[in-house]
């Protein structure tokens, strides 16, 4: 069952995320379906979250749930005159797993790509062992678009990693089904 709309939000990164980005990104169960699974030092996080300022091509939320923050969703690599950008998230903490809390902040994302970006694609990456999350992307329209053999070395060997695209034209045939789901579930969009 997924929860009430009220108990779902997101909001722009501020300064004060920085520990907990720091923390979330060092969490095993994040690293895992990251390309790095290496843990992140202090500095190169520091340099990160600074290098996020005033930086127009990428836009980080915090997504929260009943007024705690659970993790984090983004745009990276956007691209206002090719009208595309690539996208991602994670839910950090565990208890915000297992409530449809995913499939709402696909659909948010998705929304604020098309309408307030103005974006024409939208795109991802994900690890073909994250086998879940592709298959949600599919469930709102995203198309496979690649197959990239071995493209990432992690501890563990080589992996093979899934590239997604959503157009605008894509999203206009699916978008009230993937509404009408999300309603029937308990969430406003």
């Amino acid at each position: 069952m997924l929860a009430s709309p009220s108990l779902a939000t997101l909001r722009p990164l501020a300064r004060e995320d920085r520990e907990r980005l720091f923390d979330w990104r060092n969490r095993e169960e994040v690293r895992r379906y990251m390309y790095t699974d290496t843990p992140i030092a202090c500095e190169r996080h520091e340099a990160w979250f600074e290098a996020l300022s005033g930086n127009e091509t990428r836009r980080y939320f915090i997504i929260e749930w009943d007024g705690q923050p659970v993790g984090l969703a983004n745009f990276v690599d956007i691209d206002l005159v090719s009208k595309k950008a690539a996208w991602a998230f994670y839910l950090a903490e565990t208890t915000a797993r297992g409530k449809g809390l995913g499939a709402w902040v696909e659909y948010q994302m998705i929304e604020h790509a098309f309408n307030v970006l103005n974006l024409e694609k939208l795109w991802c990456e994900v690890l073909e062992s994250n086998g879940a999350v592709w298959k949600l992307h599919q469930s709102f329209g995203f198309q496979t678009e690649a197959h990239f053999r071995r493209h990432v070395i992690k501890s563990d060997g080589p992996h093979d990693v899934i590239g997604l695209g959503l157009l605008r034209a894509d999203w206009a045939t699916v978008r009230e089904g993937c509404r009408a789901r999300l309603l029937s579930h308990g969430y406003a969009v």
